[in-house]
């Protein structure tokens, strides 16, 4: 029985039986090891010196240590399925990245596999010695074909070979050792050390070089072939990273003691003048440029197979299939070899590969840059097993990378970065729903949470009034006017809140509960409009509705406004008594604080509304200057911000008698100015209901002020609401529970009332310290009069004078006298103190607390 591709993901879920060493080091080790190191390691020394080529190790190995450790941390907290760096960063920053990045991976790991083959045949071509211009494409084809038999076989056969592979490579560096310290030359490591006068641009030396590190994360596209990816990701991965780090210094410091410059700079085979057995190194350049090509052709097709199992890209879907106990990706290895002997065809190598480089330089970034995300969004679930993880390093790669590549190469970078924001703009708009969870709603919460707290701490003003909006509906038919009006006035400030309240107990009711979120929730999301679902079971209505105006909301966030449909008119006794119920449902929002917006759209009036043109569109406004006439200006003003009513026009009526006529039209005009609103005012002569419906009648929309006399809803006049509504187009009635000042400045509102609290605490502080020390001083001098006083008095001479006597009396009087004021003046400004510090309170500011540090009277 055929496997279909809705299969592929129950087959990634067999076993795979590889481990760190063969699935992990392997791979990454043979690429790391390639032809970078044979033929342009010593052209590094020579044109850099040792000293900058340690530098150029330090900084390339630097971004693969600091990936290593981001992708241990993903690793350790995933289960990494198949297609590595595309399976983690797609789990974290979502399909949008995740498909952008492992397109331009997979095409980069494909064409990877001619340039590693188009070195083969370089190499072979110089061992024939044949003069023939095509030979080393000829080569590297044969090579390919070679490679895509293993590929085709599966990774088992793929990593038997590069077992024999690295065999070889081993011997190669053994032969290039070995032949280092019988050549060893002091003195030409002392003269290697530096740079040669004439020496090369650091960057592009480095650019030379950076490639040799790209291959660590080939371990990683083999995630599904692994028996524990988890642990043999970090492992192999490190292992692999750390070996060769050693392998390119110490072989760097050979160079720099077995050649003269000369030769380092001008000959590529110099590692076979080192070698004691030189046909080793062009056996090693073989087996690394042919290790290197196969990493690329196991890993691009899982990749590939990965992407289709996702469904991100529709027409890669046949691509899921796979084969085998281990699903093998046999689709994709035909089309990387398609793509390779393509590549090999062009031949434009030199124009592509900086690329491409580009490329791995992007996925390394972004995997490092998904872990400082995963681990920013602070999500509970976010525990990897790996201990030694920072997400301080994961950020530093991640600007590495970006750095790295702007350095190197800028034109490639930004050819690169251009083509990966292309795809990811095509995944964005074409992609269907995300089939996993990603890291992004954590983030979100982990910012709300942020944000949350950051607005608890500054106080409320009325520049900070936004429509917080609870949104009552039971009828489905209306729901949908009624959220379209709600995205009207909220002017993309908001937010909107669809409640519906199930009156009723007993155990069936979480399960209609359910239920009726899931119709909430179907309905706006047909609407189209941003808004939050919230069904509430409840005995009774009216204590849910008392409740809710109270409870709902978080930190500031708290409900300001009720919108509601108006209600259908009901005949007799029974009408009554629903718009009773109606109004006291009403009457309990408003004590609350809640603003009352009743909308009358009957079908007829909607379909009339959404005829009219936007530039034809007229708004009424119906002022009587108190704080509802304020909140109607506003609304009106937020519905001009949404795209159906931008050109629409404000028109503000108010009633006055004909003398005063021009005064009250230049007092509103005035009024608009100074709130910034553009409305154009309209004076009546009487405003009443037979107004309202001759005035606006042509209008839009109308916004009128409502009022709520024994539970029941009225017009501005006392009237019966459905009467002056009759004649009217789409109507809100407005009932204000807050006043907004829409003319606020800066400087007014709580927090300069606190800030001005606290000035005169303050101030009032200083002054208590001034009287503290200012008794102090008069203590100390009563006290030093009365010790003068009593030594005198011990003179029988001067105690016989009676005139010195009262004269010394006089003196201890007034400095008791001047002690007591003193006090008395302390007191006074001690209980100023406590004053402001009490109001300071009051209005929510945190005074320093107070010291009891009343002086006592001598």
């Amino acid at each position: 029985m055929k496997q279909g591709p809705e299969d592929a993901s129950a087959s990634e879920k067999t076993a795979g039986t590889l481990g760190p060493f063969a699935g992990v080091f392997t791979p990454s080790i043979l690429t790391i090891l390639g032809i970078i190191l044979f033929l342009r390691l010593g052209y590094v020394v020579g044109r850099a010196g040792l000293g900058q080529t340690l530098i150029i190790l330090a900084l390339a190995n630097g971004i693969s240590i600091l990936t290593t450790f981001s992708l241990s941390a993903m690793a350790t907290n995933l289960r990494v399925k198949g297609g590595g760096d595309y399976y983690l960063i797609s789990r974290t920053l979502g399909l949008e990245f995740g498909g952008s990045i492992g397109i331009v991976l997979y095409l980069a790991q494909s064409v990877s596999i001619a340039f590693y083959c188009i070195g083969f045949g370089e190499v072979m071509a110089e061992i024939l010695g044949r003069d023939f211009h095509y030979l080393p494409q000829i080569i590297a084809a044969a090579a390919v074909a070679f490679l895509f038999v293993f590929a085709w076989l599966g990774a088992d056969w793929a990593t038997r070979f590069q077992f024999v592979v690295m065999a070889i490579l081993v011997a190669a560096l053994v032969s290039f050792f070995v032949g280092g310290v019988q050549r060893w030359d002091n003195s030409l490591f002392v003269h290697n050390w530096s740079a040669p006068a004439a020496s090369t641009n650091f960057w592009i030396i480095f650019a030379i070089f950076f490639p040799a590190v790209t291959g660590f994360t080939q371990g990683v596209s083999m995630s599904g072939d692994l028996k524990d990816p988890g642990k043999s990701l970090p492992l192999g991965t490190f292992l692999a990273v750390g070996l060769s780090i050693a392998v390119y210094f110490v072989a760097a410091t050979v160079f720099a003691g077995s050649l003269p410059q000369d030769v380092l700079m001008h000959d590529y085979s110099a590692m076979k003048k080192v070698a004691v057995v030189g046909f080793l190194i062009t056996a090693g350049v073989i087996a690394a440029t042919l290790s290197s090509a196969m990493a690329s052709f196991l890993g691009a097709p899982r990749i590939l197979q990965s992407l289709a199992t996702d469904r991100i890209f529709p027409f890669l879907l046949p691509f899921a299939k796979g084969y085998g106990p281990v699903n093998n990706p046999r689709r994709g290895v035909l089309l990387s070899a398609a793509i390779a002997f393509a590549t090999i065809g062009i031949g434009e190598l030199n124009l592509i590969a900086p690329v491409v480089s580009m490329f791995f330089l992007i996925s390394y970034g972004l995997l490092n840059y998904a872990t400082y995300y995963e681990a920013r969004s602070a999500s509970p679930s976010f525990r990897p097993r790996f201990r030694w993880y920072d997400a301080r390093a994961s950020l530093a790669g991640a600007i590495a990378c970006l750095g790295v590549m702007l350095a190197v190469n800028l034109i490639a970078g930004v050819a690169a970065l251009a083509v990966l924001l292309a795809v990811f703009q095509y995944v964005k708009r074409t992609a269907g729903r995300v089939r996993w969870a990603d890291s992004r709603r954590s983030y979100h919460l982990q910012r709300v949470r942020q944000n949350l707290l950051a607005a608890a701490v500054e106080p409320e003003h009325p520049r900070y009034w936004r429509p917080q909006m609870l949104l009552f509906s039971d009828d489905a038919h209306r729901r949908k006017r009624l959220l379209q009006f709600a995205a009207w006035i909220q002017g993309q400030s908001g937010f909107t809140t669809v409640v519906r309240i199930l009156e009723g107990q007993g155990p069936n009711m979480p399960r209609l509960r359910e239920k009726a979120e899931e119709e909430l929730q179907k309905d706006i999301a047909d609407s189209g409009k941003d808004a939050f679902p919230l069904v509430i079971g409840a005995p009774d209505i009216h204590q849910a509705v008392q409740t809710l105006v109270q409870a709902f909301g978080i930190g500031p966030i708290r409900a300001n406004t009720i919108l509601v449909n108006w209600i259908e008119k009901h005949p007799g006794h029974a009408g009554r008594y629903f718009e009773f119920i109606f109004g006291r449902n009403l009457r309990t929002a408003y004590r609350f604080g809640c603003n009352i917006v009743l909308l009358d759209a009957k079908p007829d009036k909607w379909e009339s509304l959404n005829a009219v043109p936007s530039g034809e569109r007229r708004i009424d406004v119906w002022w009587q200057g108190d704080a509802t006439g304020r909140l109607m200006l506003l609304l009106a003003y937020l519905l001009t911000r949404s795209s159906e009513w931008d050109d629409s026009k404000i028109r503000l009526i108010a009633a006055g008698a004909d003398d005063d006529k021009q005064k009250a039209v230049e007092d509103l005009e005035k009024l608009l100015d100074e709130v910034r609103i553009e409305a154009e005012v309209q004076i009546v002569e009487e405003s009443d209901a037979d107004s309202i419906a001759e005035e606006s009648a042509a209008a839009t929309l109308v916004f009128i002020p409502f009022r709520i006399r024994n539970n029941r809803p009225l017009d501005p006049f006392g009237g019966s609401l459905d009467e002056t509504l009759f004649t009217l187009p789409v109507a809100a009635m407005v009932m204000a529970a807050e006043d907004i000042d829409l003319d606020a400045e800066p400087e007014e509102g709580k927090a300069a009332e606190v800030a001005l609290a606290l000035d005169t605490l303050s101030d009032a502080e200083k002054r208590v310290q001034h009287a503290e020390q200012e008794f102090e001083k008069m203590a100390r001098s009563a006290k030093s009069i009365k010790e003068r006083l009593k030594k005198m008095l011990a003179d029988p001479t001067i105690r016989s004078d009676e005139e010195m006597m009262k004269d010394l009396m006089k003196h201890v009087t007034a400095a008791e006298e001047r002690l007591i004021k003193a006090q008395r003046r302390f007191a006074r400004e001690k209980a100023k103190a406590d004053d402001a510090a009490r109001q300071a309170e009051a209005l929510g500011a945190k005074p320093a607390p107070a010291k009891d540090d009343s002086p006592d009277t001598l």
